[in-house]
């Protein structure tokens, strides 16, 4: 039997890919770390060791003793508890040293870069899941107006004229007017900002920083984002068609409907229609 090694952030996205990559007959050998992995992923694995966050070497000896060749990144870790939880051991230091800065992409890559030169493939998880790709146009909620389409693209145009600075993934705008941009507070504490700011009938984007590895890091939509938007009387949240994750694809498309909230795949075609996806 295959083995697919997943290094499991927070979030139900770990889970997710356990579900699939068993669905598909693989083995499942899980990396948690805690204080931040639901607890539920050890019931989807085959293997499963927790470390804290920054145990590098252990990372990989667990994979390479459980025959791994094949791994991939699922969930995040946040840096708001990273004061309390990081426990970097020698390969992980020596690594920051030679990685030199701390974004989260050149942190991605390098541990990529570390688990590749000891023979284990990072791959992708996305294609193992079915239907977890947004569509282009409205996915769930009310159609949105013109001027909120005009919002959503100075947001888009905002994180991507920024994005290479890798200050986050989202942005907050209500009538022409930017919010707040996402830094290293997080999605949560940005929108809430916004919110106070600016109040109810937020539109919000969620956007890849260009050549942002998708492998370790997709800009994702789950639940949580529904209750998030609603708690602040946000209208509408747009992706990036054909990147953006949507996790637990269904419960979240409804949650949106019955919330009233437009979930938008920026990127159709001129004069196509929604997919309801």
């Amino acid at each position: 039997m295959s083995k697919l090694g997943i290094i499991a952030g927070n979030g139900v996205f770990p889970l997710e890919v356990a579900a699939a990559a068993r669905g598909r007959g693989y083995a499942v050998v899980a990396v948690a770390h805690r204080g931040e992995t639901d607890e539920r992923l050890a019931a989807l694995c085959d293997e499963i060791t927790w470390i804290r966050v920054g145990e590098l070497q252990a990372m990989i000896d667990a994979f390479k003793r459980a025959g791994v060749e094949e791994a991939a990144m699922a969930g995040g870790i946040a840096r708001a508890r990273l004061g309390e939880s990081f426990a970097p051991d020698a390969r992980a230091i020596a690594m920051l040293a030679r990685v030199g800065r701390f974004s989260d992409d050149a942190l991605l890559r390098a541990i990529a870069a570390e688990m590749e030169s000891d023979g284990i493939a990072m791959i992708d998880p996305v294609p193992m899941l079915d239907n977890a790709l947004a569509a282009s146009g409205r996915m769930a909620g009310p159609e949105p107006g013109a001027a909120q389409l005009r919002d959503l693209r100075l947001a888009l145009g905002a994180m991507r004229a920024l994005g290479g600075f890798d200050v986050g993934q989202a942005a907050a705008v209500r009538d022409g007017v930017v919010g707040a941009i996402e830094a290293v507070e997080g999605t949560d504490a940005a929108l809430r900002r916004a919110a106070a700011l600016l109040g109810h009938g937020l539109v919000v984007a969620k956007v890849a920083k260009p050549g942002q590895d998708l492998r370790f890091d997709r800009p994702a939509i789950g639940p949580a984002t529904i209750d998030l938007l609603a708690e602040v009387g946000a209208a509408l949240i747009g992706v990036e068609a054909g990147q953006a994750l949507i996790l637990e694809r269904a419960r979240t498309l409804a949650a949106a409907d019955n919330a009233g909230i437009t979930v938008w795949g920026e990127g159709r075609a001129a004069g196509s229609e929604g997919n309801r996806g």
